[in-house]
């Protein structure tokens, strides 16, 4: 089991390689996994995926959680949880999850803390905690901003398992397409990110995650201050120019 890293044509792939047990998530990965979403100026964005068809991150190892011996060790593996989905929301660039398969407790955390996610239409999704004897907790707290606080009861008081239909309709992923395609519409993704102005899309992620902690007035202050930063450099003189050479 493994965490893989690779880059190609600005693009940083980080791939779960566990498929063997539905590449769920224990210490070493989720300390590799913290370290993986810290790029370069040349990374345009970053895709998090699972090796193999079954799952895209199928929770946390249980047999780890299961020899949780005191509140202390337990504080210590769900802070691990988080430190690695905060690394994906302090990512500078867009962090894309590629979902195929089970998308379970762990998994759906670390996918809600992504941007973007892009599931096969055999993804399943799910909290499951409870059944477990424990609560869904860190980036959970996530879910309400996605599909709402009655859904987000649904979901982890009831511990159903959503398929990727009732995913996309409840907002928690934004596009559900063939599974064969999947990899297409990732594609079409990427290309969309890698067509933007490299500085202007690390700018909007920023002010977004901003957006998320502030109210309106002090929200669109930072807007107008993000709007001004841009021009600190000459990718908007240079990117529009392009346009409206485009435009005559």
């Amino acid at each position: 089991m493994s965490v893989e890293v690779t880059e190609s044509a600005g693009i940083r792939h980080v791939t779960l390689r566990n498929d063997a047990k539905l590449n769920t998530v224990n210490t070493p990965i989720l300390e590799a996994l913290a370290g993986a979403f810290a790029v370069g100026g040349e990374v345009r964005a970053v895709v998090l995926a699972g090796e193999g068809p079954r799952a895209f991150i199928g929770g946390a190892d249980i047999r780890e959680m299961g020899a949780i011996a005191s509140p202390e060790q337990a504080r210590a593996f769900i802070t691990r949880i988080h430190q690695a989905c905060a690394a994906i929301c302090a990512c500078p660039v867009p962090v894309v999850a590629r979902i195929q398969g089970w998308c379970l407790g762990a998994g759906l955390e670390i996918a809600a803390a992504c941007d973007l996610r892009l599931a096969s239409d055999r993804a399943q999704f799910g909290m499951p905690e409870v059944r477990v004897g424990i609560p869904s907790v860190v980036e959970a707290a996530l879910l309400p901003g996605l599909i709402g606080w009655g859904r987000t009861r649904r979901l982890l008081l009831l511990a159903e398992t959503l398929d990727a239909a009732t995913a996309e309709a409840w907002g928690l992923v934004e596009r559900v397409v063939a599974h064969d395609a999947l990899d297409q519409a990732l594609d079409e993704w990427l290309h969309l990110l890698a067509e933007a102005g490299p500085r202007a899309i690390r700018h909007q992620k920023a002010l977004i995650s901003r957006w998320e902690g502030l109210g309106l007035d002090d929200a669109i202050q930072a807007g107008v201050d993000s709007f001004a930063a841009a021009f600190a450099t000459e990718e908007p003189r240079r990117m529009l120019g392009a346009f409206l050479a485009r435009k005559r």
